[in-house]
């Protein structure tokens, strides 16, 4: 919960700035001169692609939390197994461990959505998270694609 407050007032604030730099550029194209109006609409873009990414990684939080949802009433969450330092941090022969198990596990159920899941949660423990956002993304892909089927 305090992940998703922090989330939403992050949020709040970007798309505060973002109408902040917007008018700024309507300000500068306003002004009409050549110069001023290639100054505004560079400066349009700005919050044009800040909301699109933020509007993207939303949808992406979304969709993660829906499926963690599901795998939750099905009881399929990844328990949190690791060992850990005194200092609370997660060790790293402990993360490299599970991570290799449930590799395993992808590599044996690559169409099931769940694998890659709990695949995305191994690499985000051990520190990985371009790849834990990408077998995330494929877990929602391969989530999304059986609901599809499913309807057929």
């Amino acid at each position: 919960m305090r992940a998703r407050l922090t989330y939403c007032a992050l949020a709040a604030v970007l798309v505060v700035y973002f109408v902040l730099v917007g008018s700024r550029g309507v300000l500068l194209i306003r002004q009409g001169t050549p110069l001023t109006v290639a100054f505004g609409a560079a400066v349009l873009v700005l919050p044009a692609i800040g909301a699109w990414f933020l509007w993207h990684n939303t949808r992406f939080a979304r969709n993660a939390n829906r499926l963690a949802r599901e795998l939750d009433a099905e009881g399929g969450l990844p328990v949190d197994e690791l060992k850990r330092t005194p200092g609370g941090r997660i060790d790293r022969v402990s993360a490299d461990a599970v991570f290799a198990r449930r590799r395993a596990e992808a590599e044996a159920g690559p169409d099931d959505w769940r694998n890659w899941f709990r695949l995305a949660v191994a690499y985000h423990d051990a520190r990985d998270t371009p790849r834990a956002r990408r077998a995330m993304q494929r877990a929602i892909a391969l989530h999304d694609g059986e609901r599809t089927h499913a309807a057929d």
